[in-house]
Formats: structure tokens, C-alpha cells, sequence
């Protein structure tokens, strides 16, 4: 007679075959559109229901606004200041910009692909079912910021800065990740498995919370002895 097990036992025993919660994705479903203006964007606008196809918001300031059911397509964001902005259920394609301003932003259900970035600060965001498919950021700063469900699929971060951030439910896809610092960051169920690259500079200590491969702990094998101050050499060193 075959042995089904107790209840408690079988969600034992699922639980610890679950190495890692996945993330959940945004289901982005755009309403039909307005087109935006030519007019520059405002501290504390509200945007609702509106297209920007290859809009020029450089240098624009748009401090504190909202942005829900939105989709800014191949927009200039250099230096453009949007802190404490709120985008809600909204795609981002094809933006590219120097120095966009999004420190202590709200991102929700949001797509942002194809991006090409440098400097983009976005230290004490949040970030809660985001994709960022495709595309270049360079010197991402998400210091001190929260990801929760978050999924990087398909792209190129250099040197991204995750130094104190919190990230749970957090994927890397088929991504490189170049000179990543986790310094002081906390994780939860973190897959790092998939990344294509995976290049930390800083805070490999702090992966406690995530998963990675053997070909991973291997690549990482030689940072994780310097942090424990472990020598490697050789019997006839």
C-alpha cells in the first residue's frame, strides 16, 4: 500500500523543493490613448491616459507627478527631474537619457524596454512588479531602494548600485550584470541563476537570500575566498 504521507508532511516537503518564490510579472493592458502636448511637463502633474511618442522631456521638471495608464515611447529623459513621481500601469520604450532624475520614485506595474540609460538615479525608489526587458543602463543607482517582484530580462546593467537596497522576488534573465555592489543590501528569494554575466564588485556576503548555479559559485569561488580571507595556493606554492 503506497504511502501518501501526513498533510503536514507533503507541504514539508513541497516547501523545501520550492528553492525560490518567482517573481510576478506586470500585466501592462494600455487603454486607448491621448497624445501629449508640446507643453513641458509640471512639479505635481497628473498625466493619466496619455502617449508621448519621441516626446523631448530633457531637462523638464516633473517633481511629485503621477503618471497612470501612460506610454512614453523613444522619449528624451536627460537630466529630466522626476522625483517622487508615481508611474502606475504604464510601458517605457525605447527612452534614452543622461542623469534622469528619479531618486525616491514609485514604479508599479511597469514595462521598461529597450532602454538606454547612463546615470539614472533612482536611490530610495520603489519598485514593485517591474520588467526591464532589453536595452543598457549604465550606473544604475537603487541605493537604499525596495524591488519587489522584479524581473531584468534580456539586459546590459554596468555597475549597477544595489548598495542597501531591499530585493524580494527579484530575477535576472538571460542579463549581465557588470560590477554589480550589493554592499549592505538584504535579499529574498533573489534568482540569480539565469543571468547571462554575473560581475560583483561589492557585497558577494550579502547574497544570503539568493540563489545562484554551481557554474556561478564556481566563476564567484575566487571573491567569496578574499571576503573570508581565505588564501588559495597550490601544495607546492
Amino acid at each position: 500500500m503506497r504511502n501518501e504521507g501526513r498533510p503536514g508532511e507533503v507541504r514539508g516537503q513541497a516547501k523545501r523543493a520550492r528553492v525560490v518564490v518567482a517573481a510576478r510579472r506586470p500585466g501592462v493592458r494600455l487603454p486607448p490613448l491621448e497624445h501629449y502636448g508640446d507643453g513641458p511637463l509640471e512639479p505635481e502633474g497628473d498625466y493619466d491616459g496619455l502617449e508621448f511618442p519621441g516626446t523631448d522631456l530633457a531637462a523638464q521638471d516633473g517633481t511629485g507627478s503621477r503618471f497612470m495608464d501612460c506610454a512614453l515611447t523613444g522619449c528624451a529623459l536627460d537630466e529630466t527631474r522626476l522625483a517622487h513621481a508615481r508611474v502606475y500601469d504604464s510601458r517605457l520604450s525605447g527612452i534614452r537619457g543622461v542623469g534622469t532624475n528619479l531618486a525616491d520614485a514609485t514604479l508599479r506595474d511597469v514595462e521598461l524596454v529597450d532602454a538606454r540609460l547612463g546615470g539614472t538615479r533612482m536611490h530610495g525608489a520603489v519598485l514593485e512588479r517591474v520588467l526591464v526587458r532589453g536595452g543598457k543602463i549604465d550606473y544604475l543607482n537603487l541605493r537604499g531602494a525596495r524591488l519587489r517582484d522584479v524581473v531584468f530580462e534580456g539586459c546590459v546593467l554596468v555597475e549597477p548600485d544595489f548598495a542597501g537596497a531591499r530585493l524580494e522576488r527579484v530575477e535576472f534573465v538571460d542579463c549581465v550584470l557588470k560590477e554589480a555592489d550589493f554592499g549592505a543590501a538584504r535579499m529574498k528569494d533573489v534568482d540569480l541563476r539565469r543571468a547571462a554575466e554575473l560581475g560583483i564588485a561589492r557585497g558577494v556576503e550579502r547574497l544570503s537570500g539568493a540563489v545562484i548555479s554551481p557554474a556561478q559559485l564556481m566563476e564567484l569561488a575566487p571573491v567569496l575566498a578574499a571576503e573570508l580571507g581565505v588564501k588559495v595556493a597550490g601544495a607546492d606554492d
